[in-house]
């Protein structure tokens, strides 16, 4: 009896006829992934190739004060004691597992924590990654731009080496290989094999189920028309789902590093439908996918056919001049210019300005730093100048790169450790839906804002001939910022509070740059009032008063005030402008090509 349950579950046979058919396909897959090794320093927008010198003056650093690395290695010993006491009280059961969830979400399978050998591999990881980034963080007299991308690349590999990430050293991965007889290892290399063939030999990790959602039918849903196009931007006015809306329109800026319907997801967490039951009529600018012939299209290009050629078209479409704004992330930094040239020209069309995590203020970007240098920037812009753009893969792994572990970790272990299927997420599915960057463009928008922080600066950027000045704007400003952000950190989005003129109001929401967001009704992140505007955000958040859930309502409260009565509702194509297609429109429908 005993012999017969030892016999394996799975057919031998078959097992080697699946690793042999693989065996085919990686040959061939390897091939063309070799022959992109030649970019092997390119990671995402950054460029690795200098990364040896930093290191090396991290090296000759620690030499001059070998203190730093004693205090990590003495610290080092004494945490792996206490792992080590730890483990043998448990093996001896004079010590319980320690209750509570885990705060690393690696490590949340049970097994981490109720077996004694995996806690005892997790707990020596965590110290010994510890004290690496310790010794590296306490090294004096660094370069700050150094200090930053190895504290950066270090993080990279110390993530990298987790072991949740491998076979034998994850306790679900190593379980479910034992259960299956190695299928879940077999399932996992179909679907990498799957992701390289998609990359086209770079490796384009699925986050989601892509083929579960359709644009128009069960995502980007809420109905509307195109009214307006050019070469940069196709212009949606969704349709009224109310009697009498508000006389003043809402314009909504979004980035065009993604595509707008991260604020139209489903109905149940859509931005647009919901101010669109709110009384708003709502125009959303699409932004086109660029390719090569759109190389030379700049920053300015960008708010001359953006922007301001919607509200040239809003005013064809509704017959009112002056609109309420939001502008999302990069959007918003678009938003904040416009609304600078504006004021300098004396043209007072945007009667209020919502920002949503932008930064108009770099002089701290958090790790996006990294990217920034003098030699990476001049890298990628030789890279953009051979195709005329960014591809959109590049933008992603950098943003991913940012969240590791969430981003990039999780999906290899999930997908080909586990060899599992993703399920259908609809913000992940938008997440991977990325769109390149003009080269011209975003060469000037990474010099001019994040590197040199000219937007900050009074007469720092010229746009269309006129020197523009965010000090010169007076148009009541609504500011929402997101706790979690790692593209665009609330302390930093604070900085905008400081430079407009006119009256400000700063909220903060729960969660990240993407879910603080898209934060519904009903949904379960909180925020942070404070009318109050101290110097500081430590100042700001300390004042402020927390409330549960969405920060939607108390926005639309404070746009009410600008809405100038009410009229009528307005359908699309019912002004001078005729439809031309139907929403989400053909523009958010061009993929690129590892989406």
């Amino acid at each position: 009896m005993a012999d017969k349950q030892m016999q394996p579950t799975w057919d031998p046979i078959a097992l080697a006829a699946q690793l042999q058919n693989i065996a085919k396909q990686s040959q061939l897959l390897m091939q063309r992934f070799v022959s992109h090794q030649p970019d092997a320093v390119k990671s995402g927008m950054g460029d690795t190739s200098t990364l040896g010198f930093d290191f090396f003056e991290l090296v000759t650093k620690m030499m001059t004060d070998p203190v730093v690395v004693a205090r990590a290695q003495i610290n080092l010993f004494y945490d792996t004691l206490g792992i080590w006491q730890k483990t043998a009280e448990r093996m001896l059961m004079l010590r319980a597992r320690e209750a509570g969830p885990p705060k690393d979400k690696r490590f949340k399978h049970p097994d981490w924590s109720e077996n004694a050998i995996f806690d005892f591999v997790k707990d020596s990881y965590l110290v010994a990654a510890k004290s690496l980034l310790s010794a590296i963080r306490e090294t004096k007299g660094m370069d700050e731009a150094s200090a930053r991308k190895v504290d950066f690349y270090t993080r990279q590999f110390v993530d990298a080496l987790s072991p949740s990430n491998f076979v034998a050293t994850n306790p679900e991965v190593l379980t479910a290989t034992l259960e299956s007889g190695g299928q879940n290892l077999l399932r996992g290399l179909e679907n990498l094999l799957v992701d390289l063939e998609r990359g086209d030999g770079r490796l384009a990790i699925t986050m989601t189920d892509m083929k579960a959602f359709r644009l128009g039918e069960n995502i980007a849903t809420a109905p509307g028309k195109i009214i307006y196009q050019n070469e940069l931007m196709q212009l949606i006015q969704y349709a009224t789902s109310t009697r009498e809306v508000r006389r003043r329109p809402l314009l909504i800026v979004p980035p065009w590093i993604n595509k707008f319907y991260v604020l139209d997801l489903q109905p149940k967490n859509s931005f647009i439908k919901w101010a669109v039951d709110q009384g708003h009529t709502v125009f959303v600018i699409s932004w086109v996918n660029p390719d090569e012939k759109l190389a030379e299209k700049s920053f300015e290009n960008y708010m001359l056919e953006g922007p301001l050629a919607a509200l040239d078209a809003i005013e064809s479409a509704t017959g009112e001049r002056t609109v309420n704004t939001i502008g999302y992330c990069l959007g918003g930094t678009l938003l904040a210019s416009t609304a600078a040239f504006l004021a300098a020209k004396g043209d007072d069309r945007i009667a209020s300005a919502t920002y949503f995590v932008t930064l108009v203020d770099f002089t701290e970007v958090g790790d996006m730093a990294v990217f920034i240098d003098e030699e990476q920037l001049a890298s990628l812009e030789r890279r953009m100048r051979e195709r005329g753009y960014l591809e959109a893969q590049d933008m992603a792994t950098a943003f991913n790169m940012l969240r590791a572990n969430d981003l990039i970790w999780s999906f290899v272990v999930n997908n080909y450790l586990l060899g599992k299927e993703q399920m259908p997420f609809d913000l992940l599915f938008w997440n991977s839906d990325s769109t390149r960057m003009p080269a011209a463009m975003h060469s000037f928008y990474l010099r001019k804002m994040y590197q040199q922080n000219l937007l900050a600066k009074p007469g720092g950027i010229t746009l269309a001939d006129m020197p523009i000045d965010l000090s010169k704007i007076r148009t009541p400003a609504f500011i929402l910022a997101t706790r979690e952000d790692h593209i665009a950190p609330w302390e930093s989005t604070y900085a905008a509070t400081r430079l407009y003129s006119g009256p400000v109001k700063f909220v903060l929401s729960a969660a990240g740059h993407m879910a603080g967001v898209i934060s519904a009704p009903g949904s379960k992140y909180g925020h942070w009032a404070n009318d109050n505007l101290p110097p500081s955000p430590d100042e700001w958040l300390a004042g402020a008063t927390p409330h549960q859930g969405s920060w939607w309502p108390l926005w639309d409260e404070w746009v009410t005030q600008f809405d100038a009565g009410r009229v009528p509702a307005r359908e699309p194509g019912g002004g001078k402008l005729p439809v031309i297609e139907n929403a989400p429109g053909s523009y958010v429908r061009v993929r690129s090509m590892a989406a």
